[in-house]
């Protein structure tokens, strides 16, 4: 039986969705934002309030960055910040991190500021590389720092699967479901090997990337 995650004594310990605002569609993805949220929310024995009234508060003049959170006692707060889309192409140069996530972590396997291995990644990120993919302790790719992972092939898109340390992207579950990806263990050669490379998520959507040196 699954071990029953908890909130951390932290009393900075939160739940997070990050989500992108304009003023023409709202929060896009909302449904899909709310539904991690609340799952989340259920394994961890937390009973969201005020979520819908927080978002619906949003406003501004062009695209917002959202940031969602939800604390142990349940309380939403949301912030917010003008949000840059990517230029037209933009690719990114990703490498690797330096340590390896463990697939079975639960912790893994949800959106909260339990994230520490992360951040640290983040904050050693080399000059001139903008995201970092990780290992799991098989050698297989789990995700990025901020993002999933998605390999191009002439049938779609692989994306590592959840037994291999993934997050449940939100980006990533609308692509498995419309069909455009499919789950795949993927291992560093068959990156190297890959035609076309991207990173994704929520927020900005897929990037096209290349392999650091």
């Amino acid at each position: 039986m699954e071990s029953p995650l908890r909130p951390p004594a932290d009393p900075g310990f939160r739940l997070i969705e990050t989500c992108l605002w304009t003023p023409e569609g709202g929060i896009h993805r909302r449904a899909r934002h709310l539904a991690r949220l609340n799952a989340t929310a259920d394994r961890l024995g937390i009973v969201p309030v005020g979520v819908a009234a927080a978002l619906d508060a949003v406003n501004g003049q062009g695209a917002l960055r959202v940031r969602l959170t939800v604390d142990a006692e349940g309380q939403a707060e949301v912030t917010s910040q003008p949000f840059a889309p990517l230029t037209g192409g933009t690719v990114w140069r990703v490498g690797f991190a330096g340590e390896r996530v463990t697939a079975r972590d639960p912790w893994r396997q949800v959106k909260t500021t339990e994230r520490g291995i992360y951040d640290r990644a983040r904050a050693t990120m080399p000059e001139g590389v903008e995201e970092l993919l990780f290992l799991n302790e098989c050698g297989e790719i789990c995700e990025g720092t901020i993002t999933s992972i998605f390999v191009e092939t002439e049938k779609g898109l692989l994306t590592p699967p959840l037994s291999s340390g993934a997050l449940p992207g939100i980006l990533r579950a609308e692509l498995l479901e419309t069909g455009q990806a499919r789950e795949a263990v993927l291992t560093p050669p068959d990156l190297q090997s890959a035609k076309r490379l991207h990173v994704g998520n929520a927020l900005r959507g897929l990037i096209p990337v290349t392999l650091a040196t």
